[in-house]
């Protein structure tokens, strides 16, 4: 019987083999590894110099916006300079204006004052007239007129400037008037600005009614709207908006209730003649009278006499326009 040798399959030659071949495993990956490393370092040095390009080019843009900022900061600050000089010369400006105005207001406060004391010396010389002191009688004023408006001046001279309401001589002499015209056919109620007091009614006449003249002068009372103290465009409102030339039958009276007048008398006379003309036989559609209070002449320290040019001016249009002009000496 043939005894046969036992083969192993795992031998010294296999074994020798198989380290054989981990070895050289082994030293292709020490090879590759040495070529990968390589080839970082060189990529991350070219990623190096990439960023430092970069970052000299973001050091650059740095530099240019901060002197495009001083540049522009400097512009700004010339551009300030600029609009602190034209408003400076524009304040100089208004102010030699405003020197030119009060120079022609002196200049003109010297002319009155050399007319003023003339006029006193030309009465020294004429014999002296002792007048009797009558009080002021009621407002006597034409009588005839079937639509009557009134212009108040609504200013601070004619309030109270403690309370803020009307002098109580505005509202009585309003109602004297009223007592001289029992009935009217339209009745109406301005401002010196020409603003309806009752503004809900609409610009249009009122109908008379006891309870309507209670109602405006209730309205007056409480009317806390403060106008110009130049009753003149109250009174163009009133000729324009409530006068009708296509009725005959209307006969109007205009009242004017104020204390002083900022303005130039000959433009007003020419232009209220146009727009009240007379007929032929001298006749006027709308009759202007007028009452002048004593604040600003008496009360006040008013070197541009705007009392006196209130009651000059009032006098020569209700003198041309078929009124009465009525100077208060007392509130």
């Amino acid at each position: 019987m043939i005894h046969r040798r036992k083969i192993s399959l795992f031998s010294l030659s296999f074994l020798d083999c198989i380290c054989c071949g981990f070895g050289a495993i082994i030293l292709l990956f020490v090879l590759t590894m040495g070529s990968q490393t390589e080839t970082m370092r060189n990529v991350r040095e070219s990623l190096q110099r990439i960023m430092l390009a970069h970052l000299s080019t973001l050091a650059d843009f740095s530099t240019r916006k901060e002197e495009l900022l001083r540049k522009a900061s400097a512009q700004a600050a010339v551009q300030a300079e600029i609009r602190q000089q034209d408003t400076l010369k524009a304040l100089l400006d208004d102010l030699e204006q405003q020197i030119q105005y009060q120079e022609a207001g002196r200049r003109a406060l010297l002319v009155e004052q050399d007319q003023m004391q003339k006029s006193i010396a030309a009465l020294q010389k004429m014999p002296v007239m002792v007048l009797p002191d009558v009080e002021p009688a009621p407002i006597g004023l034409p009588v005839g007129s079937n639509h009557i408006v009134f212009i108040v001046d609504t200013s601070g001279s004619m309030r109270n400037p403690g309370t803020g309401n009307f002098w109580p001589m505005v509202i009585q002499k309003i109602d004297d008037v009223l007592d001289v015209y029992p009935e009217v056919l339209g009745i109406q109620i301005l401002d010196a600005d020409g603003r309806f007091v009752l503004g809900r009614t609409g610009q249009q006449w009122l109908p008379d009614s006891p309870e309507i003249r209670s109602g405006l002068k209730q309205a007056l009372r409480r009317y806390d709207i403060f106008s110009n103290s130049n009753p003149v465009p109250g009174i163009y409102q009133a000729i324009q908006r409530l006068y009708e030339p296509d009725n005959p039958a209307m006969k109007m009276g205009l009242y004017v209730f104020g204390d002083e007048f900022t303005g130039t008398a000959d433009v007003v006379l020419r232009q209220l003649d146009r727009m009240n003309p007379a007929d032929e036989n001298g006749l006027r559609p709308i009759v202007i009278n007028a009452v002048g209070f004593p604040t600003a002449v008496r009360y006040y320290l008013n070197p541009a006499n705007t009392g006196l040019k209130y009651a000059n001016l009032m006098r020569e249009v209700c003198f041309q326009h078929g009124g009465a002009f009525i100077a208060l000496r007392d509130l």
